[in-house]
């Protein structure tokens, strides 16, 4: 069974709300799997795979029309998260799930991919909801990669990483904003991408390493974080690359750029001085 624990919460009522739901949901789909019934599960599965989708789509729709209503720079990113999320599981309803010997299975493969695809949503993207400036304000920003003095933690090795972090990450920005418009730097953006994937890899274990080095309770909620920053790293889509390589890399940078200060914001500078 899956807790909807304090580090899934991200301080919008409704929305919390709505999370538990879909965590009671999952709750439910686990129960029917692991249940000793070996009759037909047609009905039972149907049902749940509407009632996960039914749901699914009002609480998406209630989020994006919040991120609207408060200019959320993150309104597309969600909506294309959402979209994937609602193909998945509707390719899941149209699976053959006649065959009593194959429902378990099915049903035990959906419950995994749905409590991967929540935890790492909710930590990764649903946790900077109302939290970052207002997409008016993030575009007119001189220059959003500067590390200024209030993303300090006050953990001298935490940030220097950070502040090497953030200027990988200005590397990229300034190649995007400058060679391309000369039909160069795509070939560069990927390199300092994988860059930044390899060193933001080695600071988050450094991180970690500290963290259970002094015995910190916030290290479990941390890693999953860190998990899903790494995934989104690392599961970069080629086609929207070469389909629109300026603006999906725009797309992806802001992410990065949005994940990274919303991340030490609000985890990071939690962790106590050794």
């Amino acid at each position: 069974m899956f807790q909807f624990t304090e580090d899934c919460m991200i301080g919008v009522p409704e929305i919390d709300d709505q999370h538990r739901r879909l965590f009671d949901i999952m709750n439910e789909g686990i129960q029917l799997a692991a249940s000793s019934y070996t009759g037909d599960r047609y009905t039972s599965i149907k049902d749940l795979l509407n009632e996960l989708d039914d749901y699914a789509e009002q609480h998406f729709s209630h989020e994006e029309n919040y991120m609207e209503q408060i200019r959320d720079p993150e309104l597309i990113l969600q909506r294309n998260q959402h979209m994937i999320f609602r193909d998945k599981i509707r390719e899941w309803s149209f699976t053959d799930i006649d065959d009593p010997n194959q429902q378990k299975q099915l049903l035990k493969e959906l419950m995994e991919y749905l409590a991967r695809w929540l935890y790492h949503h909710i930590i990764s993207s649903d946790a900077m909801i109302g939290k970052l400036p207002k997409l008016e304000e993030w575009m007119v920003k001189e220059n959003p990669c500067e590390f200024l003095d209030e993303y300090r933690t006050g953990i001298t090795f935490v940030d220097e990483e950070h502040q090497e972090l953030f200027r990988i990450t200005d590397r990229a920005n300034k190649y995007l904003h400058h060679d391309f418009a000369y039909g160069n730097g795509y070939d560069e953006i990927m390199g300092i991408l994988q860059e930044l994937k390899e060193y933001t890899q080695r600071h988050f274990k450094d991180e970690e390493d500290y963290m259970e080095r002094i015995h910190y309770d916030g290290l479990p909620a941390q890693r999953r974080a860190h998990e899903s920053f790494i995934d989104r790293l690392e599961n970069i889509d080629m086609d929207e690359v070469d389909g629109d390589p300026k603006v999906y890399l725009e797309s992806l940078i802001e992410f990065l750029l949005g994940w990274l200060i919303n991340h030490i914001l609000y985890t990071d500078k939690k962790i106590p001085l050794e």
